[in-house]
């Protein structure tokens, strides 16, 4: 099983030191980002691949950082508000903690209370990565243009590109 760090840059737009936030996780990371998508139901079929071609087993934990959830509704077809969602259905040994400074709602209020109930166990939130979080095998990234400020956007887009030089190059 494997550990997928899954970061949508939403999450940096409210806070008060974005760039060293995203520094500091990626710190945590200690390995490249390995895609970025626009849309973050996309990285859904991403980790798909990854795990078909066996560049990772399935993922045993996710960790989410976004500012929302996503696990806003059951639909068959994976979309922006479902990705968790969906992630958690298809490895159902799966643990996702959402990593957010604070949550807007709660998948409770979205799913199904039968849902809910077999999904709560695996799913935790909070400001900070659970104490003994394996390191990422994979790390994905999500702009979420819709969601934020051009400039923030490009600012970390810029980090990341000099995060991956770097890494690629470290060692």
């Amino acid at each position: 099983m494997s550990s997928i760090l899954d970061i949508d840059l939403d999450y940096f737009a409210i806070l008060d030191d974005p760039t060293k936030r995203l520094k500091d996780i990626l710190e945590w990371a200690n390995r490249p980002i390995d895609f970025i998508v626009d849309e973050h139901h996309r990285v859904l079929r991403r980790w798909e691949v990854y795990i078909k071609k066996g560049i990772i087993p399935p993922p045993k934990y996710i960790l989410h950082v976004d500012e929302h959830h996503d696990m806003m509704d059951e639909k068959k077809m994976p979309n922006i508000a479902n990705v968790v969602y969906h992630a958690m259905r298809t490895w159902p040994d799966c643990c996702v903690h959402w990593l957010v400074e604070q949550p807007i709602d709660s998948p409770q209020m979205w799913l199904s209370e039968n849902v809910w109930s077999e999904l709560a166990q695996r799913f935790n939130v909070g400001p900070n990565r659970p104490r003994g979080w394996p390191e990422p095998d994979l790390v994905s990234v999500c702009t979420s243009p819709e969601f934020m400020n051009r400039t923030l956007r490009c600012n970390l887009l810029d980090q990341i590109k000099h995060w991956n030089f770097s890494v690629r190059f470290a060692n």
